[in-house]
């Protein structure tokens, strides 16, 4: 438990640089612009707290909420379908079929040991945060502007450049060598680009801007969770591959 309070520690001191960089990205614009960024900034901090402990005190507990997020993905991916009135059935039947596969692989990470889990957990938090604290603070190069216009060269070079410290940092989670550690980060990072970019040609194709409005500040299950189900299906395939 001591370990799980110091790991705890690490991430407050994270999340406390998170803030710095949201107070600085924010700090000259109106104030409703202010204030979706804060309650954006605080909820992600609360579910952070949840999965962690979940993670950290009961990994069942963790197993439970993957359910819960495999399902709340499918349901939020059908009502687009069906609000569309139908449209792009091919397209949709393809899409479902990627989140399944995906959805497999994440629920067969929420199985592994929970040490393997936790330390996947905090680097994809950490590049996810980091991407865009980098993106809003340094990015000029967009990197997808027809599919998803936030998104930056300098965004994702930042985050992937902090998952990947951060691996040396909790590399003693896993009690793995350097290289595997960074492996193991690039690998997560990679996948829970990837789930991004696919969730933001899903809405593009349906026109949308979140799949709902369930999380304040984030939008939808998908909006919030498809990077930790992107990158835990990564680390589930890394594992089958190279016995990890």
């Amino acid at each position: 438990m001591n370990t799980i309070w110091g790991i705890y520690l690490v991430i407050l001191a994270y999340y406390f640089l998170g803030t710095i960089g949201i107070y600085l990205i924010n700090r000259k614009k109106d104030y409703q612009v202010k204030r979706k960024a804060w309650i954006k900034h605080i909820v992600y901090f609360l579910i952070t707290n949840i999965i962690f402990f979940s993670i950290a005190v009961d990994p069942i507990v963790f197993r439970i909420l993957a359910i819960l997020i495999i399902i709340a993905g499918s349901i939020e991916l059908g009502n687009l379908f069906r609000q569309s009135g139908y449209m792009h059935r091919r397209f949709f039947l393809l899409s479902f079929c990627i989140f399944a596969v995906l959805s497999l692989g994440f629920y067969l990470f929420s199985q592994m040991d929970n040490r393997y889990i936790l330390f996947a957990f905090l680097i994809l938090s950490i590049f996810d945060g980091f991407s865009q604290v980098s993106g809003q603070l340094f990015g000029k190069r967009k990197l997808m502007p027809a599919i998803s216009p936030n998104k930056t060269v300098e965004g994702l070079i930042g985050g992937t450049l902090f998952a990947v410290l951060s691996a040396l940092v909790f590399r003693s989670i896993i009690g793995t060598e350097p290289l595997k550690a960074i492996l193991l980060a690039c690998v997560v990072a990679l996948f829970a680009f990837v789930g991004d970019a696919a969730k933001s040609v899903y809405k593009r194709k349906y026109l949308v801007k979140d799949f709902s409005n369930l999380i304040p500040g984030h939008g939808g299950v998908l909006d919030r969770f498809d990077s930790l189900i992107a990158g835990g299906a990564g680390v589930a395939l890394l594992t089958l591959i190279a016995n990890f």
